[in-house]
């Protein structure tokens, strides 16, 4: 007892808090509120992967109806399976299918709220005491923060700059051991704009039947390139080596405010059935929630119906992004692009502090911009890559042109005198 008050022995999870502070969210949080707020110029968005907003990003119509026509059929007011409504999963399955050597079936596939959601409950069905998950850096820090709340051991393999970022095969092997359950990959990349080759994605499903573990590739922006390599899943490589592809409509379809994802099981062999994983990740749905059931029911006239010119309108415009970006960075002393984007809607560029006065590292970098230049952008530190910088590039042209004119002003305004 305290001045005849009771002491309250519940508090709060200091490692959920922990995690928290570290996701793609904590941070922009914290440069937002480092905005000056006596700017009247208007921000500037580099810094998360949301280009709804913008009107050349605007969702096509054929969704926008889907999503109509699904609520006012009425069809759709009611709890949905744990696993998803059959008609959204076999439209995902037949969606996939496409891109695969062999045919998925609705049995294949889970509907998630959003590819958050289907993150959650893989790192969730494998999470158990010692175990351990190979997570790339840089790489998407809401698995570190998951696998935080799950008590599952992460070790970091880098992926290569000077190789297009590919997967460091060689520290995925000297990571690996009898406790590892499996190995992360996205592609397209994020942060980094790669696009991974069907040869290196092979080599990656080898690395992985070596060990006995299952990949996990994050695909929610499968299709987003514009460069020399198609976008390749790697669940082509399913009879080598067992593969949870995570994906959703998201960044293709630029609606992810609609939260309607997927986890795919493509194991043609049958190994994830066998070892259970399967049942477990309908035990981990059971006890959580799912995507609002009209949105699931829109699913099938959304992947069915579009126009492939509204594809490649968004492409088009993501291309030319990459190119104003990698250019208008040469023109800045104290930043590099090692690796011009081909892929996903973001830049990985490397900051040389040595030219710079009075900043210390890549989070101060970014909070003084958004201080003095109303600029947010995703300090290094965020994605696993200190003292780099990621910068998104799906954004209105002019948008990003008037924000990579205020990052230049910056760095000359900081940049070390002679």
């Amino acid at each position: 007892m305290e001045n005849g008050a009771k002491i309250w022995s519940f508090k709060g999870n200091e490692e959920l808090q922990s995690a928290s502070e570290k996701t793609v969210r904590g941070f922009l949080n914290l440069l937002m509120e480092n905005l000056n707020k006596d700017d009247h110029r208007p921000t500037v968005p580099l810094g998360h992967g949301d280009p709804s907003a913008f009107p050349s990003f605007r969702a096509t119509d054929i969704a926008e109806d889907a999503i109509v026509d699904a609520l006012r059929s009425a069809k759709y007011n009611c709890y949905a399976p744990t696993v998803g409504i059959l008609p959204g999963r076999r439209s995902i399955a037949d969606y996939l299918s496409r891109d695969l050597p062999y045919t998925l079936s609705p049995d294949d596939v889970y509907l998630t709220i959003g590819c958050t959601q289907a993150i959650e409950v893989m790192l969730t069905v494998l999470a158990r005491p010692g175990a351990n998950i190979l997570l790339p850096r840089p790489g998407f820090p809401y698995y570190e923060a998951r696998a935080a709340c799950t008590h599952l051991e992460v070790r970091h393999f880098d992926l290569l700059p000077e190789n297009g970022w590919e997967v460091d095969l060689q520290a995925v092997e000297a990571l690996a051991d009898h406790n590892t359950v499996a190995m992360v990959i996205i592609n397209p990349g994020n942060p980094c704009g790669n696009v991974y080759s069907h040869q290196h994605l092979n080599k990656i499903a080898e690395t992985a039947r070596k060990f006995g573990i299952l990949v996990i590739s994050d695909e929610v922006y499968n299709h987003i390139t514009f460069g020399s390599n198609p976008f390749v899943p790697m669940g082509t490589f399913g009879s080598i080596a067992p593969v949870i592809t995570l994906g959703s409509i998201s960044k293709r379809w630029s609606v992810p405010g609609w939260r309607c994802g997927w986890l795919v099981t493509n194991d043609p062999n049958g190994t994830l059935r066998k070892s259970g994983i399967v049942e477990c990740i309908k035990g981990c749905l059971d006890v959580s929630s799912d995507p609002p059931t009209f949105i699931q029911g829109a699913i099938p006239q959304i992947l069915e119906n579009t126009k492939e010119d509204f594809f490649s309108k968004i492409i088009n415009i993501i291309r030319e992004a990459a190119d104003l970006c990698y250019d208008r960075i040469k023109e800045i002393p104290c930043i590099t692009c090692p690796y011009k984007p081909e892929g996903s809607m973001y830049a990985m560029v490397k900051l040389n502090l040595c030219l710079l006065e009075g900043i210390g590292d890549d989070l101060e970098f970014c909070l003084k911009l958004a201080k003095e230049e109303s600029v947010i952008v995703l300090p290094g530190m965020a994605v696993g890559m200190k003292n780099w910088l990621r910068i998104t590039i799906a954004i209105e042209l002019s948008s990003l042109e008037d924000g990579l004119g205020r990052i230049k002003a910056f760095c000359q305004r900081h940049a070390k005198k002679e």
